[in-house]
């Protein structure tokens, strides 16, 4: 106890010093108008500055659920998109134009209205052979394999496994990746692989000869599966060359999603699914 008081001792004058500056500063900007509008004026600027800096990092902490938003709203309103499209296609069309009874239509039709699941990319590659990606939701959010995934650019890929929390996606950039596509406008079909190289190049192979193509028509998923709906953009046409054999053409494709500089994602959940793929494998 006794050390106790001679160590408040020692130190008294300085807590004496601090009291008095406190008060001197106290009686100077209390009662001299000049030096307490500057104090004032000095204190809203420290503390616009510390508000402006609180605002900012808010901001940023708040950038992934704002992305995931934006990406779950590009999805949905380039399927709007394609189904006003479709509509408007169908009213200006000729009135005595039949249907073609050969034609495969699409199982989910051009109408598509299912339901999207969102999620964010927790791993991912683009240089090597196979590429593959993870996501951060699985079975429990709805998540199964052969659902398709997308971003508010275009197809990112197809879900190839699942556990209860993650799921593993080829990506399109995988050797083993082959989508159903078509030129949009047309009935031409192919499909779209990489074959290595470049993230944003892939190709559209078995395309008519007698198709009339052009650089920047744009390619879209045919619908001919249950994986993806009909209309989803994949990217443009930037070369047109010969097949192998020669006896169609070979489409390099521009991709619209760039897949090393992406976060976040859907899944498309399709309705009845299940029912699709028995129909599909009898």
């Amino acid at each position: 106890m006794h050390d106790f008081i001679e160590r408040i001792t020692a130190y008294v004058h300085w807590a004496i010093f601090l009291l008095l500056e406190v008060l001197s500063g106290f009686m100077l900007f209390q009662y001299n108008h000049y030096q307490g509008s500057i104090w004032f004026t000095q204190a809203n600027t420290v503390s616009g500055i510390v508000h402006e800096w609180e605002a900012q990092v808010l901001s940023y902490l708040r950038l992934p659920a704002e992305n995931a938003a934006l990406v779950r709203r590009n999805t949905i309103l380039q399927q709007q998109n394609d189904v006003l499209r479709h509509k408007l296609q169908a009213i200006s069309a000729p009135p005595l134009e039949q249907k073609d009874s050969t034609k495969k239509d699409s199982p989910l039709g051009e109408g598509y209205e299912g339901s999207f699941i969102p999620a964010r990319i927790i791993d991912n590659s683009v240089r090597k052979r196979d590429n593959m990606l993870v996501i951060d939701v699985g079975s429990e959010d709805g998540v199964a394999p052969e659902m398709g995934v997308v971003s508010g650019t275009g197809v990112v890929g197809i879900v190839s496994g699942v556990t209860s929390h993650h799921a593993l996606v080829m990506s399109i950039l995988n050797s083993h990746s082959s989508i159903s596509c078509r030129l949009r406008g047309t009935e031409y079909f192919g499909y779209l692989k990489w074959k290595g190289g470049s993230p944003l190049r892939a190709y559209m192979d078995d395309v008519p000869r007698h198709a009339r193509i052009h650089k920047g028509d744009i390619v879209e998923t045919s619908g001919f599966s249950n994986v993806f709906p009909a209309g989803i953009f994949l990217g443009k046409v930037a070369k047109i060359t010969n097949s192998d054999d020669g006896l169609a053409y070979k489409l390099e494709i521009l991709l619209g999603t760039d897949l090393s500089n992406l976060r976040h994602v859907n899944v498309i959940n399709t309705p009845d699914k299940a029912e699709l793929d028995s129909l599909l494998a009898q």
